[in-house]
This record gives structure tokens, C-alpha cells and sequence, in this order.
């Protein structure tokens, strides 16, 4: 599935999603739902999609691939949205904000459900 496929396939899992960014190394496509309260920075996303989710990812999976059985996914909990990171299969990775209220593990399982 092509970037923007997956972005959309993602936006479809309902309203809590607030932003969706792909990552595949220096290539980042992000996409955000209009009228967001406490929204961040278009700046700040683009730099975390570069360097923070990309290093928490290569962090955890080394861990998980000690003793834990692997990495499925990241859930970061920001003050105002949940971040899921998930990495995906051919490298690279897919970022999901959701709504504070919305449940993190419930829909980065629903991403990893998501056709490849």
C-alpha cells in the first residue's frame, strides 16, 4: 500500500485520529484532520517524525528482540494526544495521533490490521 493509501486507511479508523504521518528514513508524509484543538507544530511533527520516532523505535526493538519477543508498537502519552508509532514491515514507520479519551492500544492494533 502506497503512503498516502495508508494515511487514508488510518484516517478511516474514526475521529479520534488527529494526524497521521509515514516515515521512511529522510521521507516523511503527514497529514492532519482540520480544526484541531491543542494542535502541535507542523515544525515540531516533521522533527519528530525524523529523529524522535525513528530513535524510540530502534531503541525498543533492540530491547524487544533481547528476551520480550519483539517490538509490535510505541504508545507515547503527550498532554494532549496519545502518539501510537508503528513500525512497519518493509522499514520505516506510520505515526498516529489520537484523541486523549480514545484508547492508544486499541488503535495501533487496528493499524497493524490495516492491509500491507
Amino acid at each position: 500500500m502506497d503512503d498516502l493509501t495508508l494515511i487514508q486507511s488510518v484516517f478511516d479508523l474514526g475521529p479520534q485520529v488527529r494526524y497521521v504521518a509515514v516515515g521512511h528514513g529522510q521521507d516523511v508524509t503527514i497529514r492532519e484532520r482540520g480544526g484541531l484543538a491543542d494542535a502541535s507544530s507542523g515544525e515540531s511533527d516533521r522533527y519528530e517524525e525524523l529523529l524522535v520516532n525513528p530513535t524510540l523505535l530502534t531503541l525498543a526493538r533492540q530491547r524487544g528482540e533481547i528476551d520480550c519477543g519483539g517490538l509490535r508498537y510505541l504508545v507515547v502519552r503527550y498532554g494532549n494526544f496519545h502518539q501510537v508509532v508503528v513500525p512497519l514491515a518493509g522499514g520505516g514507520h506510520v505515526s498516529v495521533a489520537v484523541e486523549p479519551d480514545a484508547d492508544p492500544v486499541a488503535t495501533a492494533e487496528r493499524v497493524l490490521a490495516l492491509p500491507a
